[in-house]
């Protein structure tokens, strides 16, 4: 899958529904992912900045979404790549001690927050698909020294995690990229711990989106394809089992997703949305 728009049969599973396990979808789902892979290794090294703005902007952007500046100088330098669309920080409560899971970790700006704010008794575990993300998040733990963090290759929907061992789950703008979010909803749930909990930034459908825009693979990639619609995403998160459900679109997205794709009305569909929950 080459081309920017998807082609008459990708075009059969709207990017956002293509979420069974059947054979029938599985091709579509790995062609997209593949998609996701390439763009963002890219952007790791260098070939490609989604977010459309350079190394000096990075911190301006996460600033709009919420970071403080104390945080957006406690990382290292490179850490953050602006990709986010919130802050996950500011909903995960973490605390000394606790074990975090960052899904699609990138090149670890949340994890070495998350690190900061568990301490040296706690551990955070950053699990990504791509790579060149992950060199690039390990060598920024280097740098730093950070002993308990961790980079682990793997697909948000087989995570690399054992059963109940996770006390919190963090993610930015992440989800909204996978082609199969129930099972990515089911796999959080099996690795939290009972009474451990969610709390991921992500872009959501408020609506259901254009066909021109669902069948733009430039858009999937670029987080806003495959939104989920709220009462979707609802849905989804009470199957896996979850409880203490909180979708919260946040209004203070809607100029950073203009600039995701200007000329557009994305923004009137789709928002930066945090969404807690909680295994019982």
């Amino acid at each position: 899958m080459t081309e920017a728009t998807l082609s008459t049969e990708e075009q059969t599973c709207c990017p956002s529904d293509c979420c069974n396990d059947d054979g029938a979808t599985q091709h579509i789902a790995e062609e997209l992912r593949e998609a996701v892979r390439k763009q963002y290794a890219d952007i790791a090294i260098g070939r490609e900045n989604s977010c459309g703005c350079g190394d000096g902007e990075a911190d301006v952007i996460s600033a709009r979404l919420g970071y403080s500046e104390d945080e957006l100088v406690a990382v290292p330098e490179g850490a953050n790549l602006g990709l986010g669309c919130g802050n996950p920080q500011a909903i995960a409560n973490l605390k000394p001690g606790e074990t975090v899971l960052d899904l699609g970790s990138g090149a670890g700006f949340d994890c070495f927050l998350a690190a900061r704010a568990v301490g040296e008794t706690g551990h955070v575990i950053g699990v990504d698909m791509t790579h060149e993300m992950l060199q690039k998040a390990r060598e920024k733990a280097e740098e730093i020294d950070a002993h308990n963090v961790e980079f682990r290759l793997g697909e948000i929907e087989y995570l690399p995690v054992a059963d109940n061992t996770i006390d919190a789950i963090i993610s930015n703008c992440v989800v909204n990229l996978s082609p199969n979010k129930p099972r990515v909803y089911r796999e959080a749930y099996r690795v939290l711990k009972p009474g451990g909990r969610l709390a991921i930034s992500d872009v959501v459908a408020f609506r259901p989106l254009p066909e021109n825009v669902l069948n733009d693979l430039k858009a999937y990639t670029g987080c806003i394809a495959g939104a989920s619609v709220i009462t979707d995403l609802q849905t989804i998160l009470k199957d896996a089992g979850f409880v203490d459900i909180h979708i919260t679109p946040k209004d203070e997205s809607k100029g950073v997703i203009d600039d995701w794709a200007p000329g557009t009305d994305v923004s009137d569909y789709v928002a930066s949305t945090s969404v807690e929950a909680v295994k019982p």
